[in-house]
């Protein structure tokens, strides 16, 4: 039986399209029984039409969050998205040369600032059409330069992603830099999603499996009914027999080991 403890892919009403509160998806963590949740809202252009940051301050505050709250372990993240074939990450070219009062201080990236409070960050594709001349090769070295990242710990619903990619190379390549593949019950559990992306993810569990590359969870939940729920995950996964301690989200303890350290 498959156990996992830790939803570490939800969002709040900052993601403009998330409907819940940071609050109220602890209470939904809590009333599921987890031991860990990680908020990741998304970290990109289809938050706002001015990329500045004061748009994206909310990433600077999450010091103020409580480490628990009602039982539940709180993590701080956010879903960046990859924007170019090279995998570089949202904000990578923002330049930053004031705090949020327009103070001047040293000069740095949007990404940089907002990586700097984040636990982890999932890298995710949600816009794919900077894909569409590139190779094969290509696409998979783009998911393998996103992983390079010290901050990206997990790359995010890779079975829907809609680019064409070699999966070896990239699952080898997080295997070998200890960091996660996900599992994204919103990508098999959504009948829309779940039509063209089942297969393609339950190909992504068995090349794991086989590969020894660690797992992630993510409800991608998007109100807080829907966080910790992990029914079609768990089947997928108990229908593969994959293996309980390649699963990085069994426990508060083990994901917290993985977690990045600088």
């Amino acid at each position: 039986m498959i156990r996992i403890a830790c939803d570490v892919h939800t969002h709040t009403l900052f993601s403009r399209h998330a409907y819940s509160t940071v609050e109220e998806d602890v209470r939904a963590a809590s009333a599921q029984g987890l031991e860990l949740l990680g908020v990741t809202d998304h970290f990109s252009c289809m938050l706002f039409e001015e990329q500045t940051l004061k748009n994206f301050q909310y990433f600077i505050n999450m010091g103020v969050w409580p480490r628990e709250w009602m039982g539940v372990r709180l993590l701080r993240g956010c879903e960046a998205d990859i924007v170019d074939v090279e995998g570089r990450l949202f904000g990578w070219d923002i330049p930053v040369d004031a705090n949020i009062t327009e103070e001047r201080r040293r000069e740095s990236t949007l990404k940089e600032k907002c990586f700097a409070a984040c636990d982890y960050a999932i890298a995710s594709i949600h816009r794919s059409d900077f894909c569409d001349a590139a190779t094969r090769a290509q696409n998979t070295q783009m998911y393998i330069n996103a992983l390079q990242d010290p901050k990206v710990l997990i790359l995010g619903h890779v079975g829907r992603s809609g680019v064409d990619f070699e999966l070896d190379p990239v699952i080898e390549a997080a295997r070998d830099l200890g960091k996660l593949i996900e599992i994204n019950e919103s990508s098999i559990a959504e009948p829309a999603k779940a039509k063209k992306s089942l297969v393609r993810c339950e190909e992504v569990a068995r090349r794991c499996a086989e590969l020894g590359c660690m797992i992630s969870f993510g409800s991608d939940a998007h109100i807080a009914p829907a966080v910790g729920r992990y029914a079609h995950t768990k089947r997928l996964l108990e229908k593969i027999d994959f293996p309980q301690d390649l699963v990085a989200c069994s426990t508060a303890e083990q994901f917290l080991s993985l977690l990045p350290t600088d």
